[in-house]
């Protein structure tokens, strides 16, 4: 994978995290209090889980 590569998965990455407080701020307001209520453990758990969706993605489609 080349370097433009990456800033093409860094720019796909920025526009997926900009939808949601986009089209419905209230919603995402609404979900940023509730990780902040979760304890390190929780958010560990999350992070982890999300890293290993995204590997098993760029598995699955990723050349």
């Amino acid at each position: 994978m080349n370097g433009n590569a990456w800033w093409m998965a860094l720019g796909l990455m920025l526009l997926a995290e900009g939808l949601m407080p986009l089209l419905n701020p209230s919603a995402w307001r609404r979900l940023f209090s509730q990780l902040m209520a979760m304890s390190d453990g929780q958010l560990r758990f999350l992070g982890l889980a999300s890293m290993i969706g995204g590997v098993l993605l760029l598995a699955i489609f990723g050349a």
